[in-house]
């Protein structure tokens, strides 16, 4: 069915679709969760040899949250005749009015981590015994491509050579207000890097595979679809969403051992919010306990810590899992990268892509292409997972 026929025939899904689109360019949560004062605040915290509370300062919301959530639940879904269609659009307003809910908290502790639970969920224990397993395992790298010795604009020329394979333009900026090496902001097509940051050779290549590779690519591809649902997000996109980095990590053969120990550490602080833990006790754990580096450690606590408790590092490793398996049962790679969608939601593609409401994705991660990984522990863990 050719676009133009299919848009008279769901007039009044583009409707809404478009109506939500215009709503939801104002909550974009990354740009509003990472604090504005990190350096001065992890300054302050080695200083007291890890026992003060860091007090962040987060940007003030530029929309009125609970004008925001009237409009969205205004959307007249019962004009939507497909019941599949309707169902998965309701899910998807229920998906943004939390993400309101948690902007509108950021700060206020337990309302923004109850908050945060609705949209993101919590490690199980399961995720908990994954992660221990995959710290069992020795690190055997090596080491000359883990030395962090890469500064932000050595980053910047690496990711803009690393992009032209890619028929697409982004744009670059430096910031000292994120909480990661690198991230990718959606709405305005932007890689940030951590302009303070050192970044390894082996880093560089995650990151371009996994920012680039992916996220932009998935970035791109959703703003071609028809409907704006593609860019803005599927209900839980973020396990889907970083699964696939991670995978395309592994497939590019550059995801090491330590790489995943990150992300099972990551699993572990998520988990220590549920125990009520406070930042200097989830800090201690990763310091004292596991034994991690000092600046490691503050990286992944100031992670699950910012706003108040912010459990979505633990998507990380059950995505994927379940991207690993997805590939090594024949499932077609191409349909995950139409935007930002998620696996349980494949039977939508289809659904849309088949009524001519979905196109086929334009770019491709080019990691896809062939499996490179020649780690086979990197296999053994990733099978052994539960």
């Amino acid at each position: 069915m050719l676009l133009e026929d299919a848009k008279k025939g769901y007039a009044d899904l583009f409707e809404i679709d478009h109506n939500l689109d215009r709503l939801v360019k104002n909550i974009e949560l990354l740009n509003y969760l990472n604090p504005l004062n990190i350096e001065q605040e992890k300054k302050t915290f080695f200083k007291s040899k890890f026992t003060y509370e860091p007090s962040f300062k987060y940007r003030k919301i530029k929309f009125n949250p609970y004008k925001m959530q009237r409009l969205f639940f205004s959307q007249r879904l019962e004009k939507i005749e497909d019941e599949t269609i309707r169902n998965f659009y309701e899910e998807i307003i229920y998906e943004y009015s939390g993400l309101i809910s948690c902007i509108e908290h950021i700060g206020q502790d337990k309302k923004f981590y109850y908050n945060n639970l609705k949209v993101f969920g919590t490690p199980k224990q399961r995720d908990v015994e994954n992660a221990q397993f995959i710290l069992h395992f020795s690190e055997e790298e090596d080491l000359e491509v883990m030395k962090p010795r890469y500064n932000v604009d050595d980053a910047v020329a690496y990711f803009e050579a690393f992009g032209k394979a890619y028929n697409f333009r982004f744009t670059i900026k430096k910031s000292t207000n994120i909480s990661a090496a690198a991230m990718v902001l959606n709405a305005s097509e932007t890689l940030v890097l951590k302009r303070n940051h050192m970044f390894s050779e082996n880093q560089l290549k995650v990151l371009a595979n996994h920012e680039i590779g992916v996220h932009m690519v998935t970035t791109f591809n959703g703003k071609l679809q028809p409907l704006k649902v593609f860019s803005n997000g599927f209900k839980n996109n973020t396990e889907t969403q970083e699964g696939l980095a991670v995978f395309s990590e592994y497939m590019s053969n550059s995801l090491t051992l330590k790489r995943m120990k990150e992300l099972a550490y990551r699993v572990i602080a998520a988990d220590s919010l549920i125990k009520g833990y406070s930042f200097s006790d989830t800090f201690d754990l990763l310091y004292s306990q596991y034994k991690l580096d000092k600046h490691e450690a503050w990286q992944i606590t100031l992670r699950v810590h910012r706003g108040g408790g912010f459990t979505k590092d633990f998507l990380y490793l059950t995505g994927l899992k379940k991207v690993y398996d997805f590939y090594h049962f024949g499932g077609e790679m191409t349909k995950m990268l139409t935007g930002k969608v998620t696996l349980e939601n494949l039977d939508v593609i289809e659904k849309l892509q088949e009524l001519g409401l979905a196109a086929p994705s334009k770019f491709v991660t080019d990691s896809y292409a062939n499996n490179s990984n020649e780690n086979k522990k990197m296999d053994f863990i990733l099978r052994n997972l539960k």
